[in-house]
């Protein structure tokens, strides 16, 4: 019989892999703006906010704030050099208006983490109360990413039309909050269990919304395409 750390080692692998590729699904928006040399309408402020989330995350997991949390590293530490590179092709191809809040944001976020780092491991004592007020930040930040999809559930509704939202994105978006919701059970972790929730949560959503709508939607119709952005994991926080 397998134990519960075994499992859980197993559900954190394959959370790595399914957050992975939902970190690899901005690709083909990137692609594009390098083939254009230019950003065209595209907006860098989900990746320069996953950028801290990330960071965060990785802060989250390693063993002086919440031990026996490697899997939660490993994968936002991947991600966070994957969206470092989504933000470098923006900053290469913007304007300079837009290369200014590029910059202006990430300095923001650097100062943001210093001083949570800073007053964790200076003020605070013990794992318990390291892991309750990075994990309380990191379930915020998730939290506003996990409202960016309402936008886009909003106008599959009023349209009765989910050809802008991709399926294969909503069900890997619910396949990893489930996967990683999983994960934080099995040793429970209310810091991890809370935003992976709400990402399982919004990925059924969608996924509801694309089987109601899926049949009136008209496939021809003529409309121009405009960046979807859905929360790209909880990456296991992504």
């Amino acid at each position: 019989m397998v134990d519960a750390e075994t499992s859980r080692t197993v559900i954190g692998i394959i959370g790595n892999i399914i957050s992975f590729f939902l970190f690899l699904s901005p690709v083909p928006t990137f692609i594009k703006i390098r083939k254009a040399k230019s950003v065209q309408g595209f907006k860098p402020d989900p990746y320069v906010a996953t950028v801290l989330n990330c960071a965060m995350w990785v802060f989250y997991g390693l063993p002086i704030v919440h031990p026996d949390s490697l899997l939660v590293v490993t994968i936002n530490g991947v991600g966070f050099i994957i969206e470092i590179s989504y933000v470098t092709i923006f900053f290469l191809f913007s304007n300079w208006a837009m290369r200014k809040r590029i910059t202006m944001a990430l300095i923001f976020e650097l100062v943001f983490l210093f001083i949570v780092v800073f007053i964790t491991l200076t003020f605070l004592h013990g794992h318990k109360d390291r892991s309750m007020l990075v994990g309380i930040l990191c379930i915020i930040f998730n939290t506003i990413m996990y409202t960016s999809p309402l936008t886009v559930m909003r106008r599959v509704i009023s349209t009765k039309s989910v050809k802008y939202m991709p399926f294969f994105l909503s069900l890997t978006n619910f396949a990893n909050g489930s996967i990683w919701f999983s994960y934080a059970l099995i040793k429970f972790d209310p810091y991890l269990m809370v935003p992976n929730g709400l990402g399982m949560l919004s990925g059924l959503v969608q996924l509801v919304l694309y089987a109601t709508y899926y049949r009136m939607t008209d496939w021809d119709e003529d409309e121009k395409s405009t960046e979807i952005e859905l929360p790209r994991a909880n990456y296991a926080g992504v």
